[in-house]
């Protein structure tokens, strides 16, 4: 079976809670069981963490090199700060997928740029929770596991 890594930023575990207007009015449970359910027609195992802290994150990922194939990853505001995240990604030589609840391009100045999107395999962001299930696939079809 194939293992992928949900990994979630800072202040996501707020989701529901926090600017709703912006970020929707689902809990982080319930995007990762829908990310989950989904994952499972195609026989993958989703392993969820979820994390405020750089560095839990920059672990997460080493650890995973170890046992995952891939990484869907909202890393939230480091998106636009972390060079440290940036580093952990390339050196895993994990495929990462970087998504976004919201269009962070149509959003402020500073949430234009991302550090991470250079070593990821792509960027999918402003449809909701909803682009964690477009991430997946992606990552899904870059790793060879989707019919063409």
């Amino acid at each position: 079976m194939t293992k992928i890594l949900l990994l979630h930023g800072p202040n996501l575990n707020l989701l529901g809670i926090r600017e709703p207007q912006v970020y929707g009015h689902m809990m982080l449970g319930d995007i990762n069981d829908k990310v989950k359910e989904h994952a499972a027609q195609y026989n993958v195992e989703i392993t969820a963490k979820q994390s405020n802290h750089e560095g839990v994150l920059i672990d997460t990922l080493h650890e995973a090199r170890e046992w995952a194939a891939g990484v869907v990853m909202n890393p939230g505001a480091y998106t636009h700060t972390s060079v440290a995240i940036r580093d952990a990604i390339s050196a895993t030589q994990l495929a990462v997928v970087e998504v976004h609840l919201s269009n962070v391009h149509a959003r402020e100045e500073f949430r234009h740029h991302s550090y991470l999107a250079p070593v990821c395999v792509g960027q999918i962001a402003g449809f909701g929770w909803r682009s964690y299930i477009l991430g997946l696939d992606a990552l899904l079809g870059h790793l060879g596991l989707l019919d063409e």
